[in-house]
Formats: structure tokens, C-alpha cells, sequence
């Protein structure tokens, strides 16, 4: 959701601090600007502290670059949204340690945001491509300079047959209410033999959906391992959906509709129009 103007003056003042768990404003606003920006901090997890060696919002979770990103873009994520919510650097961290980068490394992260994983990546060696619906964030990312190519496009839209080649590594970071959909696109962009490392909300290890349970079906087919993500794990970026990290390998010749197995279905579509 967009941070309404008078929010974001007074979030961007420079007398409002913003550190550690906290948000504090020292400075008086008008009733209507108080309630406007009580109700945004509130959205986001904060809670009032009125006492005197206090007087903060103050949040379960470290709020600084959480609140950095939100004030970057103008927007926030509503818990009544499942959008846009920034990796935690602790996730980060994990993601990158079952990626085993190398120097000059492909990289594909498909939903980008404000680059929490694509600037770790490409310092760790990667040379990523990044895909971001946003035009705001699209942005920073741009500024940010980590990333080789910055598409600015819906993931889904885009074809597998369009990229001339598969990525080693796909890293990601899905919308969490269409992350099946998103991962099984994003299989279609990684090589044979690459990792494809997903978080993902725990509810894909119950949803009964057909698209859940053959995708459920697809990844223990692949041997794919589903490894739940500590509680309050995305706290930091205002939500307390439960997550887990999918980490999945590309073994040629297996289960999962790669980027060489796309190549492959139309000429295997035109042997059976000769016969």
C-alpha cells in the first residue's frame, strides 16, 4: 500500500529517528497527521510505548532497514496483502549458503523488489538478471548497480522460450499468495543441472488444491527438500506468515520442466507432426 504524503514527510523528517526497534517522532504533529501515521505504524507491527524513557513506536523485530526499503519505494505491506515483503538479511544469508555462488555465476531472481538478494548475490560473485513489476522499485534497483539486467515486467508474463539460455541459479522470493505459480514459472528459466532456491509459505506443505498437490508431487519427484524457516522469521519485513526454503536440483534428464526442457517440446512437437 501506498505511504500516504504526510506520513512519509514526517517519516523522512529528519528529527524522526529511526533505530533498532523503534520509531520515534520528538516533534508534535496535528491530530489528523498523528492518527495517519499511528495507523501505518500499527499496520506494520509497531506499538505505542508512552513511557517517559520510551515514547516510541516500538516493534517485535529490528524496523530500520525494513522501514528504509518502505520509505525507498513509498509503499508499505499490508497485512491484508501477500505482496511484496523483503527478504530478512538472516534469510538472505541462508539462501546464498545453499546457492554455493562462484565467481561469474548466472543468477536469475524473479521478484526482485528493492534488491535484498540480488546485492548479496552479485557480492558473492553472480552475474544476476532481475525481474521487478514495481516501477519504484525497479528504481532502486537500478541505482543499487548490483544487477546485469533489470527487467521491469510481471514474471509470469515472460516466456522461457524468449531467454536464449537457462540460469545456474534461480533465488527467490515469490509473491507468498501465488508462490506455486511463480516457482513452477520459474523452473522454466533454470539449466540443467542448476538449484532452484525458493522461500515459500508453509501453507504449500497442506493446501489442497490440485496445483499445490502436484506441485508437492513434482518437487518429491525431484527430491527436492522443503526446510521450515524459524517462527517470525519474516517479522523484520512486517508479517508473521510462517515460511520455509525449498531448495531444489535440476538433475538432466529428471522430472522438472527446465529451461533445456522447454527447448526440447517443440522439436519433439514436430517429430510427432511427420509421422
Amino acid at each position: 500500500m501506498d505511504i500516504p504524503s504526510g506520513v512519509y514527510d514526517v517519516l523522512t523528517d529528519t528529527r524522526t529517528v529511526i533505530t533498532g526497534d523503534r520509531v520515534q517522532i520528538p516533534f508534535e504533529l496535528d491530530r489528523a497527521q498523528y492518527k495517519q501515521v499511528n495507523n501505518l505504524l500499527k499496520e506494520i507491527g509497531g506499538r505505542w510505548d508512552g513511557r517517559n524513557a520510551v515514547r516510541a513506536h516500538v516493534f517485535p523485530f529490528p524496523v530500520e532497514d525494513f522501514m528504509r526499503d518502505c520509505l525507498a519505494t513509498r509503499e508499505f505491506p499490508s497485512h491484508f496483502e501477500q505482496g511484496w515483503y523483503p527478504t530478512p538479511p538472516r534469510i538472505v544469508h541462508d539462501i546464498l549458503e545453499h546457492a554455493a555462488i562462484r565467481e561469474g555465476m548466472s543468477v536469475l531472481e524473479p521478484s526482485a523488489g528493492t534488491g535484498s538478494i540480488v546485492g548479496p548475490a552479485a557480492g558473492r560473485g553472480a552475474v544476476v538478471d532481475c525481474v521487478e513489476i514495481d516501477e519504484r522499485r525497479v528504481h532502486i534497483l537500478r541505482e543499487q548497480g548490483a544487477a546485469r539486467r533489470i527487467t521491469e515486467a510481471d514474471f509470469l508474463d515472460l516466456d522461457p522460450l524468449d531467454c536464449p539460455h537457462g540460469y545456474r541459479r534461480v533465488l527467490m522470493n515469490p509473491p507468498f499468495s501465488t508462490a506455486v505459480r511463480h516457482v513452477m514459472h520459474a523452473l522454466g528459466f533454470l539449466d540443467d543441472g542448476g538449484t532452484l532456491i525458493a522461500v515459500m509459505p508453509e501453507s504449500v506443505l497442506w493446501h489442497s488444491d490440485r496445483a499445490t498437490i502436484e506441485f508437492r508431487e513434482l518437487i518429491a519427484l525431484a527430491e527436492g527438500e522443503f526446510s521450515p524457516l524459524p517462527d517470525e522469521s519474516f517479522a523484520p519485513s512486517g508479517t508473521t506468515v510462517r515460511t520455509l526454503l525449498l531448495v531444489v536440483d535440476a538433475e538432466p534428464g529428471g522430472p522438472l520442466p527446465t529451461h533445456g526442457w522447454h527447448q526440447r517440446q517443440p522439436r519433439q512437437l514436430d517429430l510427432f507432426a511427420l509421422t
